[in-house]
């Protein structure tokens, strides 16, 4: 198809397109095309800062890995929607450009040193207690950072911190505001409650069922639906396809014990490359350092005074034990090119140069080849699975591209069952295939339910992938009045029966009120607290807002439930909390409500930021 294009770039295709630029240029002119191409790669302008598109999709990823790890099994992170996704991670990126602009304007700052003390000192980067330069660049890089990328969210962070700080001392609160608050929060009231219940004797004509529907015709809608026809490939269907020889076990076996090849611990000097240092400084350091070494001066000493390993030039440049496969590549090679004592050339590696010195060689001993068979065994045909299950993906996804509109080959091709589903709407199923967010997606896609084409290759699951195509497309349409009868002649009893109810409960009230007595049930309870969980939480919300009765005289207030019942409360007496504070009960509080001051305090100052801003956000559809 390409080739066609190119034979006819001089013919009616590049006309065409020709005569499209100079419509385009002669409507709308060079300046709204060159406007519209600068605007094409951002999210969104943040007082004249910008947020590119690709910083907003790096967010995105970012935030489903983190989603990932917090709820594990609990959320397939695949059916949230990308548009929820997006904007979380855009308001995200727009609070942080926020706040570096305000601490940036305030004069907050922190040092290099600082930041680089915090990830030394940060746990998850230590092995046994020791910070650790591989794990630090492995957990960042999974985190979807470069060192330097993290380094300068870390120095936001802290920066924020001082904010923060700053905020939180202009906050405060007084030990009479602390009694207060924890006085209310620990009165009881005194009430009784009754329940007028809804009115299930109405009569609903059917003319008001008629005008009802005339009213609200586009809420009587059939839902646009599809039948689907797909295919799947699961790898458990692979499992016994497989067959383990003695050769594939004994090249298994060559690579486990290459594994557990000899371990050298090694100690290095880095002089790192980055922004402010170029590579031709870096290198003269480094040389100058080897001289000093081959003088006699001690490595150690050198390490902890020059190397720019944060972890390691603590410990005098060790690294400790590592075999092959561990460090990048040139500088594994002059590593297990020197003999123990011996210190390296200086070697360019991914981070700068590098000065390295064996100090010990250790070899671990060897299992035997029975000891391993049987775990070799289940991982050499774990591995030819999921070969068979990769290829077979790849030769579904070809097949299903060649074969568009049409699945039955294809199934027989590859020896897979066309499953047909039944009707889903483009909400899905509430269980299965159809549950699955990019399955919708793909359902309704125009490439598939408008053009009648296959779908991609859709992963469920990384065991699991599907192709479909709709085989009917259920058009939406008006539902007639005798269909939905029923249903607007419950939801109008339902509503008759709530107003009845609050009509007759709103007269029993007065009633109250005037002395009168009134034919009702009560359910006392008294010394009823906020987390009174035996009553309806509505009934609870509406009590604690009540005023105070006056003495010897109840009051009263009504609410209608969900349920259509209309709900009466008799609020009869307000009971304090008598209880003093001891000095340490009154420190803690203090504490705890301070922070949530303070955290209320920084999110109001955060929505001025936001309020006073000039922030632009460009859809999707803009680029």
């Amino acid at each position: 198809m390409l080739q066609d294009i190119r034979d006819n770039a001089t013919g009616w295709i590049s006309k065409t397109i020709i005569g499209v630029i100079i419509v385009l240029f002669a409507l709308t002119g060079f300046e709204a095309i060159f406007q519209s191409a600068s605007t094409s790669n951002l999210a969104a302008k943040v007082n004249g800062e910008e947020i590119s598109r690709n910083e907003l999709q790096q967010a995105m990823d970012r935030q489903r890995r983190q989603m990932a790890q917090q709820y594990g099994d609990q959320i397939d992170i695949a059916n949230i929607d990308d548009k929820i996704i997006r904007q979380a991670a855009l308001e995200t990126l727009i609070a942080q450009r926020l706040l570096a602009q305000a601490t940036a304007n305030a004069g907050f700052a922190v040092s290099q040193e600082i930041v680089n003390a915090h990830i030394i000192a940060t746990p998850n980067f230590q092995i046994d207690g020791k910070y650790n330069q591989d794990l630090y660049i492995q957990l960042v890089s999974q985190a979807g950072y470069t060192p330097a990328q993290y380094q300068k969210l870390l120095a936001s962070d802290l920066v924020e911190s001082q904010l923060k700080a700053a905020i939180s001392g202009a906050t405060f609160i007084t030990d009479a505001q602390i009694k207060t608050l924890l006085r209310l929060n620990e009165q009881t009231r005194d009430f009784a409650f009754a329940i007028v219940p809804q009115v299930k004797t109405v009569t609903v004509t059917e003319a008001e069922i008629a005008d009802y529907y005339q009213a609200n015709t586009s809420d009587f809608m059939s839902p646009e639906q599809a039948v689907v026809e797909y295919v799947q490939l699961n790898k458990s269907q692979f499992a016994n396809t497989v067959k383990v020889t003695d050769e594939q076990l004994q090249a298994q076996y060559a690579k486990e014990i290459a594994n557990l090849a000899e371990q050298r611990r090694a100690a290095h000097i880095l002089i790192e490359v980055n922004d402010t240092v170029d590579d031709a400084t870096a290198k003269a350091k480094a040389l100058d350092l080897e001289k000093r070494i081959a003088a006699g001066e001690d490595f150690t000493a050198l390490a902890k005074a020059n190397s720019d390993d944060l972890g390691s030039s603590l410990e005098g440049g060790d690294l400790g034990y590592a075999g092959p496969g561990v460090y990048d590549a040139a500088f594994e090679k002059a590593l297990f090119a020197l003999k123990e004592g011996e210190v390296s050339k200086p070697v360019r590696g991914d981070y700068g140069w590098h000065i390295i010195k064996l100090t010990d060689i250790s070899t671990p001993e060897v299992p035997s080849f029975e000891s391993l068979k049987a775990k070799m065994t289940a991982e050499v045909s774990a591995q030819q699975v999921e070969q068979k299950f990769v290829e077979q993906s790849k030769l579904l996804a070809e097949k299903a591209y060649e074969s568009s509109g049409d699945l039955q080959q294809l199934a027989q091709e590859l020896e897979l069952t066309v499953e047909v589903s039944e009707p889903v709407s483009r909400q899905g199923l509430v269980e299965g295939v159809f549950a699955n967010k990019k399955v919708q997606q793909a359902v309704f896609s125009e490439e598939v339910l408008e053009n009648g084409m296959n779908s991609d290759l859709i992963e469920l699951d990384p065991e699991t992938v599907l192709v479909l195509r709709v085989k009917q497309h259920i058009q939406s349409k008006q539902l007639e009045l005798a269909e939905v009868a029923e249903n607007i002649k419950q939801k109008l009893m339902f509503e008759k029966g709530t107003e009845q109810a609050k009509e007759q409960g709103a007269k029993l009230i007065t009633q109250l009120k005037e002395g009168q007595a009134a034919d009702l049930s009560w359910t006392e309870k008294p010394a009823a607290g906020r987390g009174e969980s035996s009553v309806d939480p509505k009934v609870v919300q509406a009590l604690f807002r009540m005023p105070k009765p006056i003495e010897g005289k109840a009051s009263y207030h009504g609410l209608s439930l969900a349920n259509g019942d209309f709900a009466i409360i008799r609020l009869s007496k307000v009971n304090e909390s008598d209880t003093e504070l001891s000095a340490e009960e009154l420190s803690m509080a203090r504490k705890i409500l301070g922070s949530r001051a303070a955290e209320t305090a920084f999110t109001t100052y955060l929505e001025q930021l936001r309020a006073d801003a000039k922030i632009e956000i460009f859809d999707e559809d803009d680029a």
